[in-house]
C-alpha cells in the first residue's frame, strides 16, 4: 500500500510540475506579445527598412526629406503607434540585406518592394500583414531593339536581374518551360540594375513592372530610349513584412493598411477628414474615423487613430497618386491597384 501511495504522490508531483511549466511558458508567451510595440513606444521611434533610392517608393529629396509610397506607409504606422508621422528612422536596404536586417531585430518594419511568398513566410521567420501593391515581373529593353515586342523575342539574350529576388527563379522556371534561352547577369542592387539599364550592360533587364518604370524614368530620355514589354511572367504581390512571433505588431500593421484602403472607399481624405469627424451622419464613416480605436484598446490605439493617419498622410488613393500616379512624375496607372468596386483588387475587411 505504501508503494502505491508513493507512486500516486510521484504522479501528482509530475503532473503539478508539468502544469507549472506549461503555465510558465504561457505567461512568458503573453509577456512577449506586443514586445515590438512596447519597445517602439519606449524609444519613441519606428525603425523602418525601405528600398535603396527608388523614385516613387523611397528616396530623399533635395532637402533630405524622405518621400515615396513605402515611406508614407511607414509614416502611417508611426501615426497609429506614436501619434506622429515624423517619428520614423528610415533604413535603406538592398534586396539581399532586407531579410537578415529584419530578422536580426535591427528594424521593426520592412516596407520594401518585397514579394509575399509561401517560402518566405513559412521558411525564414517573417510575416506579411497584407498586400499594399500588386505587380508582376516584366522586361525592359532598349527601344532600338524594334523587333523585340514580346517575351519570346528575348531568346538568346543576356538579362540583368537583381540578386536576392524571386525574379531569378521565375526566369529559370518560366523560360525553361517556354523554351527560351538566355544568359542571366546577376547584379547586387536596384541601383546597379538602374545603371545596367542606363549603360545597356545587358540586352534586357527584369524586375517588377513598376520598378522598371521608375528606373527608366531615371535614365535621360528614358521613355524614348527604353521600352517595357507587354506581359508578365509572375504575380508579385508586394507587402510590408514583420518578424514572426509578435501578433500585436502584425495586427496593428495589417489594420493600418486596411484603414488606408477603407478610408478611400468611404471617401475620407486628408482634406475632409476633420470636417467629417464633426459632421458626417454615415454610420460607417463615423465608426471608422471616430470610434474604431475602441476595438483596438489592447494595442494602445486612440479612438480616432484612423482619422489621425488620414490627416497626416492621406488615404491609399492619395498616397498612390502622389507618389506613383497622376500627381507624380511617373504617371503609373493604378490598374489592379484600384479599389474592388472600381475593378481592382483592393479590399478591406469590416472595422466593427
Amino acid at each position: 500500500m505504501a508503494e502505491i501511495k508513493n507512486r500516486s504522490s510521484c504522479r501528482k508531483i509530475i503532473v503539478t510540475a508539468c502544469l507549472i511549466t506549461l503555465l510558465g511558458s504561457l505567461i512568458t508567451s503573453f509577456a512577449l506579445a506586443g514586445d515590438t510595440l512596447n519597445r517602439i513606444r519606449k524609444n519613441k521611434v519606428i525603425r523602418c527598412g525601405v528600398t535603396e533610392k527608388l523614385l516613387g517608393f523611397a528616396y530623399q529629396d533635395q532637402g533630405g526629406e524622405w518621400r515615396g509610397f513605402n515611406v508614407d506607409f511607414c509614416r502611417a504606422v508611426a501615426v497609429a503607434v506614436l501619434g506622429d508621422a515624423a517619428k520614423v528612422r528610415f533604413v535603406p536596404l538592398s534586396a539581399p540585406q532586407r531579410f537578415p536586417v529584419l530578422l536580426s531585430n535591427k528594424i521593426d518594419l520592412l516596407a520594401h518592394t518585397t514579394t509575399w511568398t509561401f517560402g518566405r513566410e513559412a521558411g525564414i521567420g517573417i510575416k506579411f500583414p497584407g498586400v499594399y501593391f500588386y505587380d508582376g515581373q516584366a522586361f525592359g529593353v532598349p527601344a532600338s531593339k524594334k523587333k523585340v515586342k514580346r517575351i519570346e523575342d528575348l531568346n538568346g539574350m543576356t538579362i540583368c536581374v537583381e540578386k536576392g529576388t524571386t525574379f531569378i527563379s521565375n526566369l529559370a522556371d518560366i523560360f525553361s518551360k517556354r523554351g527560351i534561352k538566355y544568359t542571366p547577369v546577376v547584379v547586387d542592387s536596384q541601383k546597379e540594375l538602374g545603371e545596367a539599364m542606363k549603360t545597356e550592360r545587358c540586352q534586357a533587364c527584369t524586375a517588377e513592372r513598376s520598378v522598371l518604370a521608375v528606373l527608366r524614368a531615371a535614365v535621360p530620355d528614358g521613355i524614348k530610349r527604353y521600352k517595357i514589354l507587354s506581359g508578365e511572367i509572375s504575380k508579385e504581390p508586394l507587402a510590408p513584412a514583420v518578424r514572426r512571433g509578435d501578433e500585436d505588431w502584425l495586427t496593428l500593421v495589417r489594420w493600418v493598411l486596411f484603414a488606408l484602403i477603407e478610408a478611400e472607399e468611404l471617401g475620407v481624405t486628408s482634406t475632409n477628414v476633420r470636417t467629417l469627424q464633426r459632421t458626417s451622419t454615415d454610420p460607417q464613416v463615423r465608426w471608422l474615423i471616430n470610434y474604431s480605436g475602441e476595438r483596438g484598446k489592447t494595442l494602445g490605439l486612440k479612438p480616432d487613430w484612423v482619422a489621425n493617419i488620414i490627416a497626416a498622410v492621406g488615404n491609399y488613393g492619395e498616397i498612390y497618386e502622389r507618389n506613383l500616379g497622376k500627381d507624380s512624375g511617373l504617371k503609373i496607372e493604378r490598374g489592379i491597384n484600384r479599389l474592388w468596386k472600381d475593378g481592382g483588387l483592393l479590399y478591406a475587411p469590416p472595422f466593427q
